[in-house]
């Protein structure tokens, strides 16, 4: 299923739009590292592909040992739930029921 962000999105090409996508994640990521490192927190990120990612999430979790998964969560509640479903939701009913995990609201401006 593909559920583009912004109208925009509309005109683009799956190509386009997962390679803007990439290109997010990569700024997020290495925003996040940069970050940590200023910081003296240990921090490697990994990038993969998944039709499943909050299976991708629990297992890379699990081969590298992890003992905390933290999400961020948009909140949505009824239809768009449903809808769009919830990684958060599946990685902490699937791997963190009792372990440790760390569910946090995604901040928005403008709300």
């Amino acid at each position: 299923m593909y559920f583009p962000a912004t109208p925009i999105s509309f005109e683009d090409t799956r190509a386009d739009y997962q390679r803007r996508a990439k290109e997010r994640a990569t700024h997020y990521l290495s925003e996040a590292q940069a970050r940590a490192k200023a910081l003296h927190v240990p921090c490697e990120f990994i990038e993969l592909e998944s039709d499943r990612p909050y299976q991708t999430i629990i297992d890379t979790a699990a081969e590298r040992g992890c003992d905390l998964i933290a999400m961020a969560s948009h909140g949505r509640r009824g239809v768009a739930a449903v809808l769009l479903g919830s990684e958060t939701l599946k990685v902490l009913t699937h791997f963190c029921d009792p372990g440790p995990c760390l569910s946090i609201r995604a901040w928005r401006s403008g709300r």
